[in-house]
């Protein structure tokens, strides 16, 4: 970096990439040889000027490849853009508009401000242009103006341009922030020099001057406002390059605060100014050019100004800066790492420049408020519990700068007193405490009280995510925890995953204390029961904190997590049987979610299985709320009531097979309760009525069945009775758990749930669960669940109609399932961000799962229709399909689909089993993805 910064301030020395003196002398004979054809001269003009451009970038691209200097690059670019409009400029004063005697309202000036007057540029990058005229403006200036926009537009340039006096430059940047930093960044291209420096010189002492505060508090108050639009973590994984938190935009916030507040020109003045050390200097350069290298790759790969960091993009962006793969993770993991670190160093310096702006602005302050603090109590105080800290304007502070050096163990004790007394570090501290970083060590690591500190802190019942994150930003949790240090700004390449690994473990130990606390009564309210009950709180903390802790390494990272908890929990203060639970449910983290999201439930097998892993009800209830901390803390939309409503139904069920339930009496006893409270529920039923319906259903209905529900689907089958329907469909919604239900009354047949899936496509539903049930007249009672579109019931309703008439349209053989299909999969395939992901199909048969169904897990990329192409296929190899299971992670699909022969038997025979297994897995290979010219190159 250091030799590529050299390069940069010897700035004269960078190669150019276009002959700008050949380029005037080609613009001069294309006007001598079209002198009498102005429109054969414009289009000629244009073509030579696009040709420069083009070819310049393309040199800047084989540059780029070679050096890797993403600032050199940008700042290439920039020169290139200079070269065109200063040729284009010569062009139109020269020959089109000469001025013999030029009058002194005929002089213009080019000025490149905003992005481009930075002299930084990606290759998609907007234009924008200045056009800076005396106060009296002319025809002549006018023409000139238009020339040149008309010869850039005609290019294909994004140009934002202005025309303006020195006069309304200063008017508007009084009035305009906008404005008022464009013209701050602007720089001189061509024309009347004169004209620029009196801008500057008047912009500095009439707008700059005494302004700084007000500058520096709009320009931090926009970038809050940006990063709530673009997302306000730094560690989303499909993040802006440009605008994201941590990203260009931020350090551009930061050089324009530095060069208003402290009068700098260059971004290496600031250590002279004070605001860097020579280190930070280095670390803003460094990032600088990462981020420039990272988005000139993305606009020349894409051929467009994209400044989004899309799963479709990493890997290529990765193997153009070199990313190479290593154990346990991917290069283009490996990439967007590097990447998230650069982002937590980004704002790392943004907290440097905000604490010397307060500082700044404190020793500023007028006379009469210093004399005024003699008469009341002062700010500064020290801090209760420990003398090396000192409360100072209602933040944590250090009483001075060797606070850790005599007493390492400070370090975790400043974040520990912080906690207690909920109060936020102070800028100053935080940045002697990343300076401090090299104190822990492995005496610090073994220090009986600095583990008790931590512990104390990961488990407080106030704020501990904020506690933590704040020991993350400033580096003291991975050094404290190295294991943790490493998978700091980890990204999982994946669409499942929203944050970095990281991010997510913070975010769980946020919703577990939400739960704790008792404030999420209304969205978990068996957890929000539970939690109380817990007899050692402690466990599901540090099982929390460590669950994902192995990501990243080659072995699985559920038992690679159990043996690090095995280390590790010794070590802040567990005892064996608090190690070995931890142990357990890091092992265990992602059974519950599973079993929930793909096994029938209302199979004795699948509980009886899930308890011999659980074996305790205590277990069996920390997993549940360590399960839905996990989920939630995905990201935003994956929790939903659905999986809610999952997770509490294995969870009962187990919890009554835990305590002595689910024998075969009690099995039949719990049909006929069922059969008794829907009984209930139909008061207005006569008992002849109400036997001839229950006798049309089987026992396993009534046990996998709520009450509600079963009452729906016996008013809903006794309406279409009456009414001598053979087909009839009833529709719901169920706004807590997210879903509407589509309940389908047909002939029973092998293809039903096939068509009713293929109907669901045709109509933009996803599907997430699939209740089937075939009554003992022959026919089926299948009830569909798709994610809920709208918050508003009528609007969801109405959504639902047509999901249902697509339903019995496709029965009815009115739709042409196949066409309709494939016509929806051609307009989702460009847009769908799965292409950029491969996941080897995986088909599991078992029949180990159920005592009376053979089990088919199917496990593949995700796609539309990939639930109507797997039931189809399934209904072709003449299996009957009892229940199906659809979960999606991310791009991942898990499709578990319980099945039986057309006689009702289980598939056994192994030749048999072979030949389901290879169909299934066709039904990805039929699916081919296009992959783009951009990847093909590569």
């Amino acid at each position: 970096m250091s030799t590529v910064r050299q390069r940069l301030r010897a700035a004269r020395n960078i190669r150019a990439l276009v002959d700008q003196d050949a380029l005037v002398a080609d613009l001069k004979a294309i006007y001598d040889a079209h002198r009498d054809r102005s429109g054969d001269r414009h289009m000629a003009v244009v073509a030579r000027l696009k040709t420069a451009l083009a070819e310049g970038r393309k040199t800047a691209r084989q540059w780029l490849n070679e050096d890797g200097a993403g600032t050199l690059c940008a700042e290439r670019l920039s020169r290139l853009m200079d070269a065109v409009i200063t040729a284009l400029f010569a062009h139109v004063t020269t020959d089109l508009y000469p001025r013999a005697n030029p009058s002194s309202g005929e002089r213009i000036c080019v000025i490149a401000v905003g992005g481009y007057g930075r002299g930084t540029m990606a290759p998609g990058s907007d234009v924008d242009l200045l056009f800076l005229l005396p106060y009296k403006q002319t025809a002549w200036g006018e023409s000139v103006v238009e020339a040149m926009l008309y010869v850039l537009w005609d290019m294909g340039l994004k140009v934002g341009h202005s025309r303006r006096s020195v006069d309304e430059c200063i008017r508007l940047s009084r009035a305009d922030m906008t404005i008022r930093t464009a013209v701050l960044e602007s720089r001189f291209i061509a024309g009347d020099e004169e004209l620029f420096d009196e801008k500057v010189r008047r912009f500095d002492a009439e707008v700059v001057e005494g302004t700084a505060a007000e500058f520096a508090t709009a320009k931090l108050q926009e970038r809050d406002e940006r990063l709530g639009k673009a997302g306000s973590s730094r560690y989303l994984v499909e993040p802006n390059v440009k605008e994201g938190k941590g990203a260009l935009r931020d350090l551009n916030t930061l050089f324009w605060i530095g060069k208003y507040v402290y009068r700098v020109r260059d971004v290496s003045d600031l250590v002279e100014a004070g605001l860097f050390s020579a280190a930070e200097l280095r670390l803003f350069l460094k990032c600088e050019d990462f981020l420039w290298a990272v988005r000139c790759h993305l606009h020349f790969i894409t051929g467009r100004a994209e400044d989004r960091l899309s799963f479709e993009l990493q890997r290529e962006i990765a193997v153009a800066l070199g990313y190479t793969e290593h154990p346990g993770l991917r290069d283009v993991e490996r990439f967007m790492k590097h990447y998230f670190l650069v982002a937590k160093d980004v704002g790392d310096l943004t907290a440097i420049v905000c604490h010397a702006l307060e500082a700044r602005h404190q020793k500023k302050r007028p006379s009469l408020d210093r004399f005024l603090t003699r008469f009341r109590k002062s700010n500064r105080r020290t801090a209760p519990e420990n003398g090396a800290f000192v409360i100072d304007a209602d933040r944590l502070n250090v009483h001075d700068d060797q606070v850790f050096a005599r007493d390492p163990v400070n370090l975790i004790r400043f974040f520990r007193i912080a906690d207690a007394h909920e109060l936020a570090a102070h800028p100053a501290a935080a940045r002697l405490i990343t300076k401090s970083l090299k104190l822990i060590d492995g005496r610090l690591r073994d220090d009986p009280e600095a583990n008790q500190l931590f512990l104390e802190i990961l488990t407080s019942r106030r704020s501990p995510e904020t506690i933590l994150r704040r020991m993350n930003e400033t580096g003291v949790l991975g050094k404290f925890i190295p294991d943790f240090g490493r998978i700091v700004a980890m990204m999982q390449f994946n669409m499942y995953h929203h944050y970095t690994v990281d991010e997510h473990l913070l975010r769980a130990i946020g919703v577990l204390a939400e739960i704790d606390a008792g404030r999420a009564g209304d969205q978990h309210p068996v957890a929000n029961e539970l939690m109380p009950t817990i007899r050692d709180r402690v466990v599901l903390y540090v099982a929390l904190f460590l669950h994902d802790i192995a990501k990243g390494r080659p072995e699985d990272h559920s038992v690679m997590g159990a043996r690090i908890a095995r280390r590790l929990c010794p070590r802040l203060g567990l005892t064996p049987a608090q190690t070995d639970a931890v142990a357990w449910l890091i092992k265990q983290h992602l059974t519950m979610s599973i079993v929930a999201q793909s096994r029938d439930l209302s199979d004795r097998r699948t509980i009886e299985d899930f308890a011999k892993i659980v074996q305790s009800p205590e277990r069996l209830k920390m997993l549940l709320i360590l399960t839905i901390s996990d989920i939630k803390a995905v990201g935003p939309g994956v929790w939903n009531g659905w999986k809610g409503q999952l997770l509490r139904t294995l969870y009962w069920e187990t919890e009554l097979f835990l305590t002595g339930g689910h024998s075969a009496g009690d099995r039949r006893s719990r049909v006929e309760g069922a059969k008794a409270e829907l009984r209930q529920k139909l008061g207005d039923w006569s008992a002849e009525a109400f036997e001839a319906y229950a006798q049309r259903q089987y026992p396993p209905y009534w046990l996998k069945t709520e009450p509600e529900r079963a009452a729906r689907h016996a008013r809903f089958i006794a309406a279409a009775d009456e009414a001598g329907q053979k087909l009839a469909t009833d529709i719901s919604t169920d706004a807590f758990r997210g879903v509407t239900e589509v309940t389908v009354l047909a002939p029973d047949h092998p293809r039903l749930l096939a068509v009713i899936a293929g109907a669901c496509v045709a109509a933009g539903a996803n599907i997430v669960d699939a209740h089937i049930a075939t009554t003992t007249d022959g026919f089926a009672l299948d009830t569909i669940f798709v994610t809920r579109a709208f918050p508003q019931d009528d609007d969801e309703m109405r959504r639902a109609r047509r999901i249902a008439e697509n339903v019995e349209q496709a029965l009815r053989g009115e739709i042409r399932l196949t066409e309709v299909v494939a016509n929806q999969r051609s307009k989702a395939s460009a847009k769908s961000k799965t292409r950029a992901f491969e996941i080897e199909p995986e088909v599991t048969i078992t029949n180990a799962w159920s005592d009376k169904h053979t089990v088919l897990e199917v496990v593949g990329l995700d796609r539309l229709g990939l639930l109507y192409d797997l039931t189809t296929a399934i209904s072709r190899l003449n299996l009957n399909i009892a229940s199906a299971h659809v979960a999606t992670f991310g791009e991942r699909a898990v499709d578990v689909f319980y099945v039986t022969d057309l006689t009702g038997a289980k598939v056994t025979n192994a030749s048999r089993q072979t030949a389901i297994r290879n169909r299934l897995k066709t039904v990805f290979a039929a699916e081919e993805r296009p992959r783009t010219p951009a990847r093909q190159a590569g």
